[in-house]
């Protein structure tokens, strides 16, 4: 799929309700106010990191391995920086932004604990990931997908996503799911407004946790 097909999905009626609902849960766990930093790791076309930029106005950067998701991204969002790396091997110095995020792209990384050992060392406050939720109806329908989006996709239970933040020395780690009914529809929309988040069936695993060293809660020295 083209860069361009990608982004155009969040187009489409389905895919902006469903990126609609991943966004805003993604920004009430990382509990962000305007004018922090953020990187978003396997940021691809940069649909989120345009988001999180003009929404919840952070200075963000996005990073991928694609040349050719980079290079729509620039052209689709000046106003973003991006740049190609790996996850693995994130290239900035500790401590440099207060949120780092990765919305479903850590899913397709081979060593996924190193990537988020990576995301806690450039994080002042706090670290957000994006899962595909193994408890879910989507996972019924996607999770032994031969082709397409969802193939060789790692998918994630609630336990494992706490795990995984936890391991790399988070704190104050909470979950949170949304999209319960895939296909996007009225009753879907209808059920998803009446449908706690912290509820762990949503096809989207969404967690985030609290970098150890959050400057805010220091102690006086």
């Amino acid at each position: 799929m083209t860069p361009a097909a990608y982004d155009a999905w969040y187009g489409t009626p389905r895919g902006r309700w469903i990126g609609g609902r991943e966004f805003a849960l993604l920004v009430r766990l990382l509990d962000t106010r305007a004018g922090e930093t953020l990187l978003d790791v396997g940021c691809g076309t940069g649909y989120f990191s345009r988001r999180f930029a003009r929404e919840a106005g952070l200075k963000v950067t996005g990073i991928d391995t694609d040349p050719d998701m980079i290079a729509f991204a620039r052209e689709k969002a000046p106003d973003v920086e991006f740049t190609q790396g790996d996850a693995e091997f994130l290239p900035f110095a500790d401590a440099s932004f207060d949120h780092v995020v990765a919305v479903t792209s850590l899913c397709f990384v081979s060593d996924e604990q190193k990537a988020i050992r990576e995301m806690t060392r450039l994080a002042r406050r706090r670290i957000a990931l994006g899962l595909l939720n193994r408890h879910s109806l989507l996972h019924l329908s996607k999770g032994r997908a031969r082709a397409g989006s969802y193939f060789g996709a790692r998918w994630h239970s609630v336990a494992e996503a706490r795990a995984l933040l936890e391991q790399a020395g988070c704190q104050d780690v909470s979950p949170g799911s949304a999209v319960f009914l895939p296909d996007g529809g009225t009753v879907a929309r209808t059920l998803e407004s009446c449908l706690p988040s912290w509820l762990p069936f949503g096809g989207f695993l969404a967690i985030a946790g609290r970098q150890c060293t959050d400057t805010r809660i220091r102690m006086p020295s």
